[in-house]
């Protein structure tokens, strides 16, 4: 994503939209991409340098390290954050900066159960019960801290 430098307002820029997905090169290494990159960037100049946050949204398609079944996995990152020097182009490009932020939240060694969504084929069950009793085990249990009083 190519910034015009001199369309930035001194107020800063509000940017929104999607973009192709940044990782597209990574499908030998079993990530591909299932949709479009999302973004909310606010953008701005101070004293020589350009500076951005906001939010990305990738939907990617990684295969699980236990069952080796693909699934999909959002990833977000919630606090993209960039600052740089300018040394005189008229223009700058954020995808190196986008692409690394996302990269650093891809999970390292993916499983398709982490979300709790779904049970992983790999995942061996105790005896006597059915995926559909290991799936409702995964769900979070709050009742406890429901009950639990912190006033006396």
């Amino acid at each position: 994503m190519k910034i015009h430098l001199r369309q930035i307002p001194a107020d800063g820029l509000h940017l929104e939209g999607e973009e192709d997905c940044l990782l597209a090169d990574l499908e030998q290494e079993d990530v591909r991409c299932a949709g479009s990159l999302q973004y909310k960037i606010d953008i701005g100049l101070s004293t020589g340098a350009l500076w951005a946050n906001g939010t990305l949204v990738q939907l990617v398609e990684l295969r699980c390290v236990a069952c080796l079944e693909s699934f999909v996995h959002n990833i977000e990152v919630n606090s993209f954050a960039m600052h740089e020097e300018l040394h005189g182009p008229e223009t700058f490009d954020l995808t190196p900066f986008m692409r690394e932020d996302l990269l650093l939240n891809l999970p390292p060694y993916p499983h398709c159960d982490r979300d709790g969504g779904r049970v992983c084929k790999a995942t061996p069950l105790p005896v006597g019960e059915t995926a559909a009793d290991a799936q409702t085990k995964t769900q979070p249990d709050w009742s406890a801290l429901d009950k639990l009083k912190l006033r006396k």
